[in-house]
């Protein structure tokens, strides 16, 4: 765990979601869309707490929780100077997987936008997601983040010198096969997991979830920055139809390969 704090100690990831704001933008309309009116939520691995600061401007409980004490730190810092600091139930330093801190069906819907992507061991992964299982509330939501496997094969391929050890054909296919990613380049992306996205669901719903709705977080990830300033200088409204548009494809399922990250929706059975 100590490769992952060493990262997101260096690494802006609130900066990170404000240069690539679809992901943010189609994440939160989603969790917005199922969520209850009012209520609990836990985010699990937040971060520096960007959905934690969009959900508590809706009116929603927070409690936060990452592995990162920086980024803990920091996200109770914002939400003083947002003014949200009220609306937070505590900022703790934990494991995904071991919640300790937090009683059995506390939340009426639990986040996890991170710490899939960093637990390579099956049996960690589903350590982590049992505890969603055990916090949430029966019939309660859970909204999880995942990585495609097939997306990152297609980035290696057309990045090969930006994805080391992935900068070679036998790497590509073992790594096909295993969704265990190593960077080679020191301070590059942690290890990582990659989930094939047939298997998403079905390991979800062996974990205790209904399966609500899988959805591309960003299918406008092949939009690079030159296509952004084209369509920037159309105009405002020309953005917020990309926007809009973006927004309706994430749904479709035969378009999931193509996006950097996916978001799972589920119930607590």
């Amino acid at each position: 765990m100590s490769e992952i704090i060493n990262y997101y100690n260096q690494f802006d990831e609130w900066g990170r979601l404000d240069r690539e704001p679809i992901e943010f933008q189609v994440n939160l309309h989603y969790i917005k869309k199922y969520m209850p009116k009012t209520g609990n939520v836990l985010d699990n691995g937040a971060g520096p707490g960007k959905y934690s600061m969009g959900l508590a401007k809706e009116g929603y409980q927070v409690t936060l929780t990452d592995l990162t004490p920086r980024l803990v730190q920091f996200a109770e810092h914002k939400a003083k100077e947002l003014d949200l600091y009220r609306q937070f139930n505590g900022f703790y330093v934990a494991d995904a997987r071991e919640l300790n801190m937090i009683k059995d069906e506390q939340y009426d819907a639990a986040l996890m936008l991170g710490p899939m992507y960093h637990l390579q061991e099956e049996m960690d992964r589903i350590k982590a997601v049992k505890e969603l299982v055990r916090v949430t509330k029966k019939n309660g939501l859970v909204f999880v983040a995942f990585m495609p496997r097939v997306r990152h094969i297609l980035t290696s391929l057309l990045s090969l010198s930006n994805w080391k050890t992935n900068d070679n054909m036998g790497s590509i296919i073992q790594f096909s096969q295993s969704g265990c990613f190593n960077h080679t380049d020191e301070g590059r992306f942690t290890s990582a997991y990659y989930f094939n996205i047939e298997d998403i669901n079905p390991f979800m719903e062996e974990q205790g979830f209904e399966n609500l709705e899988l959805i591309g977080s960003n299918v406008g990830a092949e939009l690079n920055n030159d296509s952004w300033n084209y369509w920037k200088g159309k105009g405002e409204q020309e953005v917020e139809t990309i926007v809009t548009l973006i927004k309706e494809l994430a749904a479709d399922p035969y378009v999931l390969g193509i996006s950097s990250h996916l978001l799972y929706i589920g119930r607590k059975k």
